[in-house]
């Protein structure tokens, strides 16, 4: 699995460079176009879950004591797994349903349409059940049915919130919002000031010398993660690709670098500074990462909610939304029980999209024919 997955990054991170380069004047512009800081917003919540919340303080801790990691500090490892060169893979599946797919329907295609769909479904109950998973460590002492009962209610409330885009938009941005007001009341409750933010920041830049390292696994654990983004790129540019306001392609590629690593990059180094100074974080600070932890899972499963749903045809409109959110329900929580009882992982769903990849450039390449419309290449970087 190791090989197929380094096989696959370094195809599909060089893809995006030469999408990038090749054809970089091209104009990426959605069906629902939205200002640069609502997409961004959309595809900042959308396109990351709860544990970006909940995953650091943890992490941090296996980082400085594995040595596997030990070519850098915790903070820029982290960063490594979450941030900058990982968006590329948002970036690739962007410009595809931007460009690409409203010509060639290669997502039309029954097998493509329903292993697609299957992913989505499955990826998104992953996010439910990883909520339910790290529950405990965030609310001391919590009881079997008070967790399966908030993860019921979650998903309960991202049905609801998927039955009107306008609900998805709203969200989006607001949500991103209350991860702002998050990061700044645990810098402020910290004593970190500038002075320490700064101290983190300049340990994180650590990062880019060793950012070759993170184009492969370098752990099972990083191995994890990479499969996660892949088991995600697709859908994610498939929704995303939506509310694309006009970005010409180099631009759409540095703002999926760059834009989304910097609120990571200032919540990973407040959390550090607690880690590296031993500091505790409160009960309210934790129960306040809770509640962000509650409103980025509702965003994220909204979004695919309304995906898939959208995509399959079982629409509040066709099914009626009592039906429509009670069916969903039902589903994710089927499946977020399957995670939970089951041997099921969500590196078995990454190994699906990385053979989807596959069949896709395949595809892509016998019917580049089709990208072009009266002599004109669709792909025009004039």
């Amino acid at each position: 699995m190791t090989l197929i997955l380094s096989v696959a990054l370094a195809i599909t991170l060089l893809t995006s460079l030469v999408l990038a380069t090749r054809w970089r004047n091209t104009v990426c512009r959605g069906e629902i176009p939205a200002s640069h800081f609502t997409f961004m917003a959309i595809l900042f919540t959308s396109g990351l879950d709860v544990g970006l919340i909940m995953f650091p303080l943890v992490d941090f801790q296996t980082y400085a004591t594995d040595a596997t990691y030990a070519f850098s500090n915790p903070l820029a490892i982290e960063f490594g797994f979450w941030g900058f060169l990982v968006w590329g893979f948002y970036f690739l599946t962007t410009f595809y349903f931007c460009i690409m797919e409203p010509k060639l329907k290669l997502f039309d295609i029954p097998a493509v349409y329903i292993t697609n769909n299957l992913v989505i479904v499955t990826t998104c109950a992953f996010t439910g059940y990883l909520f339910l998973q790290y529950l405990p460590d965030y609310v001391a002492g919590i009881s079997d049915p008070a967790r399966y009962g908030l993860v019921a209610l979650v998903v309960l409330l991202a049905a609801a919130s998927s039955t009107h885009i306008r609900f998805v938009r709203a969200l989006s941005v607001s949500s991103t919002w209350l991860f702002f007001a998050l990061v700044a009341a645990i810098w402020a409750a910290s004593g970190m000031g500038f002075r320490g933010l700064g101290e983190s920041l300049v340990r994180l830049a650590d990062y880019f010398p060793n950012i070759h390292r993170f184009v492969t696994p370098i752990s099972d654990y990083h191995q994890f993660y990479l499969y996660w983004w892949f088991a995600w790129s697709i859908m994610i540019g498939q929704f995303v690709s939506r509310f694309v306001g006009g970005l010409k392609a180099w631009q759409l590629l540095l703002a999926l670098l760059v834009v989304p690593s910097i609120p990571i990059a200032i919540w990973f180094s407040v959390l550090y500074y607690h880690f590296a100074s031993g500091l505790e974080v409160g009960d309210y600070q934790r129960l306040a990462m809770l509640f962000v932890g509650v409103v980025f899972v509702i965003n994220s499963l909204d979004s695919l909610i309304r995906l898939y749903t959208q995509n399959t045809g079982f629409t509040p409109a066709k099914m009626g939304s009592p039906l429509y959110v009670a069916g969903n329900w039902l589903l994710l929580m089927a499946l977020i029980l399957l995670f939970r009882f089951t041997p099921l992982e969500i590196e078995w769903i990454g190994l699906v999209v990385v053979a989807l990849y596959a069949i896709l450039y395949y595809l892509v390449f016998n019917r580049r024919r089709a990208l072009t419309t009266s002599g004109d290449s669709l792909l025009n970087s004039k």
